[in-house]
């Protein structure tokens, strides 16, 4: 039966940046799914491990900071976490950063940051699972979090916009090479979402009623809004889906 299609038992999904906010809210949606859990962030992630836990599905910490991370420490995770945990089927690749300050005054260390969590952690990371995953024949997924930024321009978030504009890039590129070895890449590209990130805004009265002016919907979203799209990404049903960034906004990019 069709619902099948959608089941993650006897899975397991790497999801980064899964403390807070979207991260979390997908890795308990996949673990309702059924999947076992590995996060993967800078600190611990106590609510979320409780969250996936008392659903019965088995949830494992590893720490890493990926702002300052390179290339041969993500490949030094991953090949720890496949040992380790037994391998991953699912990658969700959440994690991400953002700062704002107008354009003429916006700080090079903070370019650098946040393109290098959300544009190089993203690939190399990806790299690295996507490696293991053909050498051992086991078809997976990796889904990558884009934005509307991934779409627009945007006001005062340059390194965020280049960064979530390059993640489109990125998932067709890896999708045109890893889908021949049965690996799908996808994106979800949230709409105006309430958390962390998003606080200013929501905290910014003119902006906040702009914003929310704009959404069909009528609403922010919530991180349990993108549970369902991820669960599709990660699952069977969506295996003949790949190389495609998936709007979940409310209806934003329609307005």
């Amino acid at each position: 039966m069709i619902l099948e299609n959608f089941s993650l038992s006897g899975k397991t999904a790497l999801v980064t940046g899964a403390r807070t906010g979207i991260g979390q809210g997908i890795a308990v949606g996949l673990a309702q799914a059924g999947a076992d859990i590995v996060g993967l962030g800078h600190s611990a992630m106590p609510e979320t491990k409780e969250a996936i836990e008392a659903l019965g599905r088995k949830f494992t910490l590893y720490e890493m900071d990926l702002v300052g991370s390179d290339r041969a420490g993500l490949n030094e995770m991953v090949d720890r976490i496949w040992n380790e945990v037994g391998g991953v089927d699912v990658l969700v690749n959440n994690a991400g950063i953002i700062r704002r300050a107008d354009l003429l005054d916006f700080d090079e260390k903070d370019w650098h940051d946040v393109i290098n969590i959300n544009q190089n952690a993203l690939f190399f990371l990806s790299q690295a699972a996507a490696g293991h995953m053909v050498k051992e024949g086991r078809k997976g997924k990796i889904i990558n979090i884009a934005s509307m930024l991934t779409f627009q321009g945007g006001i005062r978030v340059p390194s965020y916009t280049a960064s979530k504009s390059a993640v489109a890039g990125i998932t067709r590129a890896m999708a045109n090479e890893l889908s021949p070895q049965g690996i799908q890449v996808n994106a979800i590209a949230p709409g105006y979402i309430s958390t962390n990130n998003t606080a200013a805004l929501r905290a910014d009265e003119i902006r906040n009623a702009e914003i929310l002016g704009r959404i069909p919907a009528g609403r922010w979203g919530t991180p349990e809004d993108l549970a369902g799209m991820a669960v599709f990404l990660a699952s069977a049903a969506s295996d003949y889906v790949t190389g495609s960034i998936f709007p979940v906004d409310g209806g934003w990019l329609s307005r």
